[in-house]
């Protein structure tokens, strides 16, 4: 048990914070020497996905659509194996083995959602009321406060996407010319070397961060939130880091919001453990493979990237946001019950003239 210092309206207290250590705080050399997070359907799975995706196109089924208008039994039950590895486990599940080659995008998008709605409900990601999300370069820079990170082309610093939904999900259709590598981290991990390290710069990490919503806000809502970085809920830590130009772009909303030297410290010093080699995972995705996360203990980062020329030859990945049930939800921290809520309605509601 660390204590760290925090020094509120010049009284000084001290809080006692406890190292994870649980399978989800893992290091790189971890998942290296350990195949389960790594999963390849069978032919007979892939006979199911083949049966559906045909009855599918036949039926004309249009996205949105429930798990029983897409029926693959022995698949769901490995997938259910899989959120129980993201729950409980390392927090990360990579299933290889879909025959990209010969499937449209379209068909990849059925099977995708038929393959996430076996985990949970997906929801929208953004004002335009994605539920399949595109993952692109999109011609746009992340020094625009109106832009999302996704739409670069750009490096991504790890971060947590940006609703604590419970499972990221992201299919490859195509790999840039070069780069674009995907890295994933611990984020509980994070925190214990923190907390070994700097436990003044973890108690900063658990107060609230003023966030841009970057022009996406839900209608009624303002225009930034405030949120902690690390929370506990019934001895369980959960994650919210995004990134960086989210907190320094909310000081456009007012000087109030601007992002303290403390907290600018706290994040980057999360940054630079994140980026130490024996941290970080790095994987090269191929056609056809999806990456599942935990979006509570997991963060992801990218390699900026060069694409191909050929619109139809450009990285493009499809990413879902996968929201349990009630009855199954990781219990969070009062801070993140706003947050919650936006979930529960249906993500990032999609607005009129994105």
């Amino acid at each position: 048990m660390n204590d760290a210092t925090r020094t509120t309206g010049g009284s000084t207290s001290v809080a006692r914070r406890a190292p994870v250590a649980d399978a989800s705080a893992w290091r790189s050399a971890d998942l290296v020497g350990d195949p389960r997070w790594i999963r390849r359907l069978g032919g007979a799975e892939l006979d199911e996905i083949a049966t559906a995706l045909r009855r599918a196109v036949d039926r004309k089924l249009q996205i949105p659509f429930d798990r029983k208008d897409f029926e693959i039994p022995a698949v769901a039950a490995s997938l259910q194996e899989a959120a129980a590895e993201l729950d409980h486990g390392c927090g990360v599940q990579l299933i290889r083995g879909l025959p990209r080659e010969e499937l449209t995008d379209a068909e990849c998008a059925l099977v995708y959602w038929g393959l996430g709605v076996q985990l949970g409900r997906p929801v929208s990601q953004n004002a335009r009321g994605d539920v399949i999300g595109h993952v692109r370069d999109e011609g746009k820079s992340i020094e625009d406060p109106s832009v999302r990170s996704y739409q670069t082309r750009g490096r991504l610093d790890f971060h947590a996407d940006k609703l604590p939904v419970d499972v990221l999900g992201l299919l490859c259709l195509r790999t840039a010319r070069t780069g674009g590598t995907s890295r994933i981290v611990s984020a509980t991990a994070i925190h214990d070397v923190i907390l070994s390290e700097r436990p003044d710069l973890l108690e900063v990490l658990y107060q609230p961060f003023t966030l841009d919503w970057r022009d996406e806000e839900p209608v009624g809502e303002l225009p930034w939130y405030r949120l902690p970085m690390f929370s506990e809920c019934e001895g369980r830590v959960t994650s919210r880091f995004t990134t960086i130009a989210y907190f320094h772009s909310a000081a456009r909303h007012g000087p109030e919001h601007a992002i303290t030297p403390e907290q600018d410290e706290a994040l980057h010093f999360a940054q630079e453990v994140a980026n130490r080699p024996e941290m970080q995972l790095a994987m090269d995705f191929e056609p056809g493979d999806i990456q599942l996360l935990n979006n509570h203990v997991t963060l992801h980062a990218r390699d900026a990237f060069e694409d191909h020329p050929e619109p139809e030859r450009k990285r493009h990945l499809l990413r879902l946001w996968i929201a349990y049930p009630p009855e199954r939800r990781r219990p969070v921290a009062p801070p993140l019950h706003e947050r919650l809520k936006l979930v529960d309605a249906g993500g990032i509601g999609g607005r009129v003239g994105v």
